[in-house]
């Protein structure tokens, strides 16, 4: 379709921007909690008000989970609007959280998979609600790569992309593996590396509450020496299902234990309140094997016979789009409930995402949830953290919301390139085939051009005019070395034949942070290029 661009973002843009520079406070409120969030704001209870650093790090409106906060922060002056970004600023913005791994042909074992992989991320929300993590399993085999988008804060995307490989790392390992790792840390030896994780520079870890992590870790292997069948250790896609099912119990438990930290106690209910999609890929010799639990997206970049690319989704997007999804749950609730449980394309009319990590306040009983956060305010100042529980209507026969990741496999062919990895701040810009081609052309610098077809002959000279232009941008040179980066800004810039367009871009990136959630999605992406000679192998 058409991007309107002059007409529709650019002058929205640049009228929003001129009228918030000089308006009231409160005018600004009440349109940033307005309908284009996509988690309505209404029913739900504000336990807390806005204080202190920390739950400014913690914590951020987000328009999954409704909660537009209150104007907190200073409005933007028309100084502060700069729509005229030079093409150095511009690079500077797409480029600064780059990320490119290339990975050794051979990891000591066998042939690897993949060649390297690369990464980056544009944020909208302030601070970044997505993270994004990837690593090598040293107890087994093939490699990991997540994508995790929070809503309600970033506590539990964060959360999650530290622990989750952990687990399903420690679930592939086999007993005897297991049984040393136990020996280990039973009698304060090092402990053997489970992962080689490739750490950004923007990455951090819950230092404060490292200790708890390891604790529980350390219980579900533990639980999974006690298991008889456990043998040579579970398949990629049983501890896909397994790490997922297992660490949302573990966030769950958490907030409901109450530390001897304060600061561990917040963090725990920080996440345990908040939530996070999670898509991840195993990639291995023998193929690839996705877990996904929400809107983020696996997509397989073919190259085929004639050199053409084509998309191969190895994900489904779990919203009220998917009808499949919506009879699943549908079904899990009484007949009365079937005109309740998914409305307004929102679970209970609240949150869209339709399975996640975290977001206690749809699993847990009302009563849970009041008993714990009881147990809170007399222990931690609720004050100090941006927390809501949404008491959404119809909240009837929970939990309403679960993790459990849809798994799909793959089985590596000589024709498959390369992996698409992203949070739904992409995929609401671009289609699959759409990001597919991008990476296909760039990474081959060969522009396909298919002969016209009957259909485009007949066209007007006006339309035949159009065509030509869509058709000649598609063999402007790549700017961008890194392919994430590459696909972000076409999907930040592409104008209305499919071209890049500097205004665009300079209007999209130039909004200050209390417009630009409401104009586009946090963003994240990572790029995984697979070994076309392991696959090759594999068939012989």
């Amino acid at each position: 379709m058409p991007r309107c661009v002059n007409t529709s973002v650019l002058q929205r843009v640049s009228s929003y921007a001129q009228t918030f520079a000089v308006t009231a406070p409160f005018q600004y409120a009440h349109l940033a909690s307005g309908s284009s969030s996509k988690h309505h704001p209404a029913n739900y209870r504000n336990l807390s008000s806005w204080a202190g650093v920390r739950s400014t790090q913690l914590s951020s409106g987000n328009e999954k989970t409704g909660n537009k906060s209150q104007f907190r922060r200073h409005l933007s002056t028309r100084k502060d609007l700069d729509f005229q970004l030079s093409q150095v600023h511009i690079n500077n913005i797409l480029r600064c959280n780059e990320q490119t791994v290339s990975v050794p042909e051979f990891d000591g074992r066998k042939l690897s998979a993949v060649r390297k992989f690369e990464s980056n991320q544009v944020a909208a929300n302030t601070p970044n609600e997505d993270r994004c993590c990837a690593a090598t399993c040293l107890q087994s085999e093939g490699m990991l790569f997540g994508v995790f988008d929070g809503h309600g804060g970033w506590a539990c995307a964060q959360a999650v992309s530290e622990r989750l490989l952990y687990y399903i790392a420690v679930a592939m390992m086999s007993k005897k593996s297991l049984e040393e790792l136990e020996q280990c840390v039973e009698h304060s030896r090092p402990v053997p590396p489970i992962l080689q994780c490739y750490k950004h520079h923007t990455d951090f870890n819950y230092q404060e509450s490292a200790s708890l992590y390891m604790d529980h870790l350390r219980v579900f292997w533990q639980d999974l020496l006690n298991n008889e069948e456990h043998g040579d250790g579970m398949s990629p896609c049983d501890a896909l299902l397994c790490g997922f099912k297992r660490l949302d119990a573990d966030i769950s438990l958490e907030a409901q234990i109450l530390s001897s930290s304060d600061l561990m106690k917040s963090t725990a209910i920080q996440v345990a309140f908040s939530g996070c999609t999670a898509c991840v890929a195993h990639v291995g010799t023998d193929g690839i094997h996705v877990a996904n639990a929400g809107d983020c997206r696996v997509v397989l970049g073919v190259q085929e016979e004639d050199g053409s690319w084509s998309a191969l989704p190895l994900s489904r997007d779990h919203n009220s789009k998917n009808q499949a999804e919506v009879d699943r749950i549908t079904a899990q609730h009484p007949p009365s409930e079937r005109h309740t449980v998914v409305t307004d394309d929102r679970l209970l009319g609240v949150l869209m995402p339709l399975r996640a990590f975290g977001d206690v306040g749809f699993k847990w009983s009302l009563e849970l949830q009041e008993t714990i956060l009881a147990n809170y305010e007399s222990r931690v100042d609720l004050d100090s953290l941006d927390l809501y529980q949404y008491e959404p209507p119809n909240y009837l026969t929970p939990p309403y919301l679960d993790v459990t990741p849809e798994l799909t496999y793959h089985k590596l062919r000589p024709q498959d390139r390369f992996l698409i990895l992203a949070s739904d701040g992409l995929w609401d810009e671009l289609g699959n085939e759409e990001a597919v081609q991008l990476i296909g052309e760039h990474q081959s610098g060969i522009h396909l051009q298919g002969p016209l077809s009957p259909s485009e002959r007949q066209l007007r000279l006006g339309q035949m005019h159009e065509l030509l232009l869509k058709r000649q941008t598609r063999a402007f040179t790549a700017l961008d070395t890194n392919s994430a980066t590459h696909l972000i800004r076409h999907a930040l810039g592409t104008g209305e034949y499919g071209q890049l367009c500097q205004d665009r871009l300079a209007a999209i990136l130039a909004l200050p942070e209390d417009l630009a959630r409401m104009y586009r999605d946090d963003i994240t992406a990572t790029m995984v290029y697979l070994n076309s000679d392991s696959a090759r192998l594999q068939r012989n």
